[in-house]
């Protein structure tokens, strides 16, 4: 009998040695709950959402746990919203950021507790270069890729000169920086405005009307994008000075501006990673199920916040769902091989994708919904700027 209590003593210490995997793998999502940017964020999370629909909750053999956190658009809401998700609720992996600012306040939280952070839309140009980190990704783009896409169609489309209309915060000096390095046309006027304060620009359209130039280029998101198209009718420029805009026209402005007959948009030119028409399996599931459970298409926000989740899932099913392999994990991040909604990409040596730039024209569907459709590659396999000072 003692021999029995014996080997079952050294049985019970042997499993006590083991490591216990978790059962779940929790994801801190940072987000806009609140505020008028809320729209923004309700889309960002309902394509999270979809992403978990489509996996079942599960990746590998961990159940997920999601847990949001509300940045308020405010830096400084979002350190805090990031500090409760990392040092109470103990997140393994944080993925979300719209804003720029937002992810340079809170990153260090993340970071220095040795926790992955993956970045479903903000990419300031500090964390491509100088600032990148092994454990920091980025699944959308670096903040001056699309406006460069945007500088290349105007050169295609023969636009010569050019008035920039953006923000003052640090994505705004990103696009504005991203338009005025590929441009080869002149720049006429530049308006940087207050944000998110500012919703009048009477005065910048004015010196719009001015110059007279063959182009406006613009970039305001959320709720900002919308305002500027009604005014910039209003000041009567549709029709006469063409629009061109980065991150403006979406699934979310679209609605708003169909809906108050503003023709602004329509036939108006951006440039985007993706659009909700692109031909791969991935995407036409995505988009179709977006469709039927919301009753719009989804914004590219969504389709970032998509494949955050498709990104972490790879990452985890490498390890088989040890999470204290680190190494594993970064390793099939950096691998990138999931069926983004993009199509296929690489992901560059500073955790930022390389990856094609689309021009999509703003249409009519054939139920007479306003769209972005894709029309052609701008870039192709496009890195950014920022990637040869990364030493990591």
């Amino acid at each position: 009998m003692k021999q029995y209590i014996w080997l079952g003593a050294v049985a019970a210490l042997g499993l006590a040695a083991l490591p216990v995997q978790a059962a779940e793998i929790k994801i801190g999502f940072i987000t806009t709950l609140t505020g008028p940017a809320a729209v923004i964020g309700n889309d960002f999370r309902n394509g999270a959402e979809m992403a978990l629909q489509h996996i079942g909750k599960k990746m590998g053999p961990l159940d997920v746990n999601i847990i949001y956190g509300d940045d308020e658009q405010n830096p400084q809401k979002g350190k805090q919203a990031v500090e409760k998700l990392v040092e109470r609720d103990n997140v393994d992996v944080v993925t979300g950021q719209i804003w720029s600012n937002v992810l340079l306040a809170s990153k260090d939280v993340v970071l220095d507790a040795n926790k992955f952070l993956i970045s479903a839309n903000a990419g300031p140009s500090d964390l491509a270069g100088k600032a990148c980190h092994k454990n920091f990704f980025n699944v959308s783009w670096q903040n001056d890729q699309t406006p460069m896409a945007l500088g290349e169609l105007l050169n295609q489309k023969g636009v010569k000169s050019l008035y920039l209309v953006a923000p003052n915060y640090a994505a705004g000096q990103d696009m504005v920086a991203g338009v005025e390095r590929t441009f080869k046309g002149k720049i006429v006027g530049k308006d940087m405005t207050a944000w998110p304060a500012q919703m009048d620009w009477s005065a910048e359209l004015t010196k719009v009307k001015a110059a007279n130039p063959d182009g406006v280029f613009v970039f305001y998101p959320g709720g900002h994008g919308p305002a500027f198209l009604t005014q910039y009718d209003q000041a009567g420029l549709t029709g006469k000075i063409p629009l061109y805009s980065v991150y403006t026209v979406d699934a979310l402005s679209l609605p708003l501006l169909q809906k108050a007959g503003n023709k602004t948009a329509l036939g108006t030119f951006l440039t985007q990673m993706w659009a909700a028409d692109m031909d791969n399996a991935a995407n036409k599931k995505f988009v179709a199920d977006f469709k039927a459970k919301h009753g719009t298409y989804p914004s590219y926000y969504a389709a970032q916040a998509y494949d955050s989740i498709m990104l972490i899932k790879s990452g985890v099913e490498a390890v088989k769902g040890n999470l204290k392999d680190q190494d594993g994990m970064r390793k099939a991040f950096e691998a990138a091989k999931f069926d983004s909604v993009r199509g296929a990409f690489k992901m560059g040596p500073n955790h930022f994708p390389i990856q094609n730039f689309y021009a999509n024209e703003v249409i009519a569907d054939k139920d007479g919904t306003w769209m972005n459709a894709n029309r052609q590659v701008v870039l192709k396999d496009h890195q950014d700027s920022y990637a040869t000072q990364c030493k990591m």
